[in-house]
């Protein structure tokens, strides 16, 4: 036996429990998609093609969901960049009690999204909430507001809540770059007269393209599949305001036990981000940043 046939031989307990646990149950999940399937009426399941998916894009409330969630990856991606960096470059630099700030900026990061959703619904609170309690006590408004009955402010917190959870892993991913940057690279832009704006721009930015497009695409991946967080703080709420697509997926599976259509919102999110990915990838392959 060869070494080819005694690895595969090797692998193949392990090749077979991916094949049960991954590859069927997605492949399962595709073929629910294509049949008219509910709970409400199990004799009536029938395989219908791909008309769950032109009912999909037919239907008003998805389209508003649709939009909905590409302002919520928009904002929590750019925001979730931007800060990032911004904390990536301070930890990077030397100070005292680096090595504690470094370790609380993780916190947030192990905390679950129903824990994190719930954390934030106590801060946003109408009666009770933090948030409430210390604007008055600055003096910036004069009564408790109720921050998650109206819609433009749900979104916006909700939004902040979701990059407050994801930021420190863009921040790990941001700072590992960082550290593997040459400093004679630094101290040859400082000679060139570069200044700091120069610097970062033609020394910083470079190296970090790869961590970045990482932090981008695992960033945009979690803000079109947030769910839990969302669900907790506001239910999708007021009205649709913060009805992203995991929410109506969920919403139509499981409410309204809907496991056709169900199933292609869960597809078409899995889409979604496929064709972001990889359009993240050929943008940086035409920067020539990009190596395989």
């Amino acid at each position: 036996m060869n070494d080819t046939k005694r690895a595969y031989l090797l692998n193949a307990p392990a090749i077979l429990i991916l094949l049960a646990l991954v590859a069927f149950p997605i492949g399962y999940s595709f073929w629910v998609s294509l049949h008219r399937q509910n709970l409400k009426r199990p004799r009536a399941t029938k395989f219908v093609g791909i008309d769950n998916y032109i009912a999909m894009w037919q239907d008003p409330v998805f389209l508003s969901s649709l939009k909905t969630t590409a302002l919520f990856v928009v904002l929590v991606v750019a925001m979730t960049v931007v800060l990032a960096m911004a904390l990536a470059l301070v930890l990077n630099e030397t100070f005292l009690g680096r090595g504690v700030l470094r370790s609380l900026a993780l916190l947030p990061w192990a905390m679950p999204g129903v824990v994190n959703g719930l954390m934030w619904r106590t801060i946003f609170d109408a009666k009770t909430g933090a948030l409430n309690g210390a604007l008055q006590g600055l003096g910036v408004i004069d009564e408790y507001q109720a921050w998650l009955s109206s819609p433009s402010s749900a979104f916006l917190l909700t939004a902040v809540a979701q990059v407050w959870n994801t930021l420190p892993f863009a921040v790990i991913l941001l700072l590992a770059g960082l550290s593997t940057i040459p400093q004679d690279l630094y101290d040859a832009a400082t000679v060139d007269r570069a200044g700091t704006v120069g610097r970062f721009f033609q020394v910083t930015m470079p190296w970090l393209m790869h961590p970045l497009l990482i932090v981008l695409i695992l960033e945009t991946m979690n803000s079109f599949r947030a769910f839990d967080m969302i669900y907790v703080l506001t239910g999708g709420g007021p009205g649709d305001a913060t009805q992203v697509i995991a929410v109506l997926n969920v919403r139509t599976a499981l409410t309204y036990t809907d496991f056709g259509l169900g199933s292609a919102y869960s597809w078409m999110i899995t889409l979604f981000t496929l064709i972001i990915s990889v359009g993240y990838v050929m943008a940086l392959y035409r920067k020539g940043n990009f190596e395989v």
